[in-house]
């Protein structure tokens, strides 16, 4: 991988990559500019669940959106290792938004990551993605292999990147991206990961330093919510049945959660599934800072990624079990010196 270019404004703009709004890719690293529109309200679905499809069922009935009629839709899972879930993506879950992206009438379908320290296409193996994939037609990409003209170059305003980063072409040029990730914590400098970090395997490891110098960096956790800067994931939907509140990514101690979450906006969800580790009860790098007071969402919130604070959040539930626990997690948004 040796040739890349830097996307000019009306190619980031026509690629679908700015979300709607006044969107800027900056030239050079730490140059000012405009950052993305946030809303000033956003919705987060919370559905109480032991069942994955059923999960999935009933956070995209209460959402209540199609964005993926008559489109071409990838779904970008996380898949850094083939560890058991919240290790990795489940593929009841994956199977369940894929039924779904296809029902509401998109007209394809594509799967795709990269991995790492494990290499992606034994990932893809061990978790039996390939015949997953084949069961709906669906292209599968390794973010690692996409040629000399399969990356963009990206430098978001005020970077904490070097020279700024990659992101595989597909995923900015996508007509509609579906991120899905786990619940969980992460011992290597990120602190949690969930939507926001789930957006680093865009990234590509081969043939380049890339993840080297992010997971050397004291800046680490504002570099990851820089990536998002990328592109706007459509759905965005959280497999939280089982979590890591310590270690992780790819192992650490389990909780079950019972839940499932689901949005449009990726630090809205986050700051929810960061609350919701809180409510588990989790190591000292998340029950200590406020919520919005977490590095990776802070940062997402300078660049305009998603709301600002707790109060723009609207949690809705489809049921009194539901209900019940969003109101905790309602005070654990609102109150900062709560954990």
């Amino acid at each position: 991988m040796k040739k890349h270019r830097e996307m000019t404004r009306r190619e980031f703009y026509a690629a679908g990559a700015g979300v709607v709004g006044a969107a800027v890719l900056s030239t050079r690293a730490g140059a000012r500019g405009l950052v993305m529109q946030a809303p000033s309200k956003t919705r987060v679905v919370l559905v109480r669940t032991e069942d994955r499809a059923e999960g999935v069922k009933k956070c995209l009935d209460l959402l209540n959106i199609n964005p993926f009629q008559g489109k071409s839709v990838l779904v970008k899972p996380n898949f850094n290792t083939s560890d058991e879930t919240p290790g990795s993506t489940h593929n009841d879950t994956l199977k369940a938004l894929l039924a779904r992206i296809r029902d509401m009438g998109a007209k394809g379908l594509a799967i795709g990551d990269r991995s790492g320290p494990e290499p992606t296409e034994e990932v893809f193996d061990k978790k039996g993605i390939r015949a997953l994939a084949g069961s709906f037609n669906a292209a599968l990409l390794n973010f690692d292999e996409l040629g000399e003209n399969g990356y963009v170059k990206i430098i978001p305003p005020g970077s904490h990147w070097k020279d700024g980063f990659l992101v595989a072409r597909p995923v900015v040029d996508a007509e509609c991206v579906v991120s899905t990730c786990c619940l969980k914590t992460h011992q290597y400098g990120g602190v949690f990961t969930m939507s926001l970090k789930n957006s680093v395997g865009v990234v590509p490891r081969k043939g380049n330093t890339l993840m080297r110098e992010l997971h050397s960096s004291p800046e680490q956790r504002r570099m990851i919510a820089e990536i998002n800067f990328a592109f706007r994931p459509a759905l965005i939907v959280l497999d939280g049945l089982q979590a890591f509140v310590d270690q992780g990514p790819m192992t650490g101690p389990r909780k079950d959660a019972g839940v499932f979450l689901a949005g449009t906006d990726r630090v809205a969800v986050d700051a929810v599934g960061v609350a919701i580790l809180k409510d588990l009860g989790s190591n000292d790098a998340i029950m200590k800072p406020a919520v919005f007071a977490q590095e990776q969402i802070a940062r997402a919130v300078e660049l305009g990624l998603g709301v600002s604070s707790a109060a723009d959040i609207v949690i809705e539930t489809p049921d009194p079990a539901s209900e019940a626990y969003a109101e905790r997690i309602r005070g654990i948004l609102m109150n900062p010196g709560r954990g």
